[in-house]
């Protein structure tokens, strides 16, 4: 059993939590995630370890409820307990020094990339950020962004907060300064990183995308998370996460995302039917 120690909320749906896990908490390094079961008979999902405290054995994760398991971890409380954490996981960001590298984050995807843009900072590496949301609610850790990175550049699709446009809108601005861009790094939504490889391809510029797919072991037994990258098959929790942006297959990866987004669905719908249930029995 994994103790939650702190939790915070962000927004209405993305929750910052605190575990107890020592052990992670001391080998992890940037780019690793861990597989995370609340209970028996729960479904096993991938969460990317957004920070660490190794003196106090503690990693930090950050959880948007979209489905049915991180909807019900986001209701879980500090002082619960988690069954099953497993990590670290995954290889660890390829971090270099480049010289000049942008870091760009779409929505939850943020999360991940704030240890990635510390390690580049860190690494001696001038850090361009650019985080996006789709409104000014779902921007997080714009301040924690900041203090890892030389500039950053804020954008939400409705233009509700800073620049409105995509990501990509001020990843072109950023390429086509003279800042002399080594490398791009971008995680979040399949679309927004497809955008962001396509964008880059023509610079040359080299690009590494973390792959969010389907998982159930994390170990490659599974094969759930199969990915073609330069037309060979790959798995993204033994061989990746990250990638070669210009190299995925991202067409192939979205339809294959969406395999069981029917099941999805209705388990979602049940889950939401049993808290209904039991908000109707706590008011009569």
């Amino acid at each position: 059993m994994f103790k939650i120690v702190e939790k915070d909320d962000l927004s209405s749906t993305i929750s910052r939590f605190r575990i107890e896990a020592p052990f992670i908490a001391r080998k992890r390094k940037a780019g690793n995630f861990i597989m995370v079961r609340l209970h028996e008979g729960g479904e096993r999902i991938p969460l990317t370890i957004a920070d660490s405290n190794p003196s106090e054995g503690t990693i930090t994760i950050i959880v948007q409820a979209v489905g049915k398991t991180t909807k019900e971890l986001c209701t879980m409380k500090a002082g619960s307990f988690v069954l099953d954490v497993v990590g670290p996981l995954g290889n660890p960001t390829p971090i270099e020094n480049y010289g000049t590298v942008i870091c760009v984050g779409g929505g939850v995807g943020t999360a991940e990339l704030y240890p990635i843009a510390k390690a580049l900072k860190d690494a001696g590496n001038i850090v361009h950020t650019i985080i996006g949301a789709r409104s000014r609610d779902l921007v997080i850790l714009e301040n924690e962004m900041r203090e890892v990175s030389t500039a950053l550049y804020v954008t939400t699709d409705d233009g509700s907060y800073a620049r409105k446009g995509f990501v990509t809108d001020q990843l072109k601005d950023v390429l086509d300064a003279p800042h002399l861009i080594k490398a791009v790094y971008a995680i979040g939504p399949l679309p927004m990183m497809k955008a962001v490889a396509n964008l880059t391809h023509p610079y040359g510029v080299h690009t590494l995308v973390s792959l969010n797919t389907i998982m159930v072991d994390g170990t490659g037994m599974c094969g759930g998370c199969r990915v073609t990258v330069n037309g060979q098959m790959r798995f993204a929790c033994v061989d990746g996460p990250e990638f070669d942006g210009h190299k995925v297959d991202f067409d192939e990866l979205m339809m294959r995302n969406r395999t069981y987004v029917d099941l999805e669905r209705i388990s979602d719908d049940q889950h939401q039917c049993r808290l209904a249930t039991k908000a109707k029995e706590l008011a009569s």
